[in-house]
């Protein structure tokens, strides 16, 4: 089933690539949090399915809720008038680059190994 995940980002830039979207600039914020929110568990996602520790519900809760959190954050902060994305965009940054560094390693341990 490794090849899902895939096949999913193939399917997404054809069809990105296909159909042209512009996002309005006053949602920039919000959907450069939503994209990092969705990276951060997809990559947590992948490092649990190499460590074998992959559930479905909490890849998907874990999903929803970073998105929701992350866009809550940057709606708090326009009203108030402060920048509170930058929090999560420190956030999912550390997080991305953990879980990045960690796949590596998982691969090329298997890749020693086998």
């Amino acid at each position: 089933m490794w090849w899902l995940p895939v096949l999913g980002l193939l399917v997404g830039l054809v069809l990105g690539t296909a159909f042209s979207l512009t996002i309005p600039a006053e949602y920039s914020r919000y959907t450069a949090m939503a994209i990092l929110a969705a990276l951060d568990s997809v990559l947590g996602a992948a490092r649990a399915e190499l460590d074998g520790e992959f559930d479905n519900r909490i890849f998907l809760s874990g999903f929803f809720a970073n998105i929701i959190l992350a866009g809550g954050l940057t709606f708090l902060g326009d009203r108030l008038g402060v920048e509170l994305y930058i929090a999560a965009i420190v956030a999912f940054g550390v997080r991305l680059f953990n879980n990045l560094a960690m796949i590596r390693r998982r691969l090329l341990a298997k890749i020693r190994l086998g």
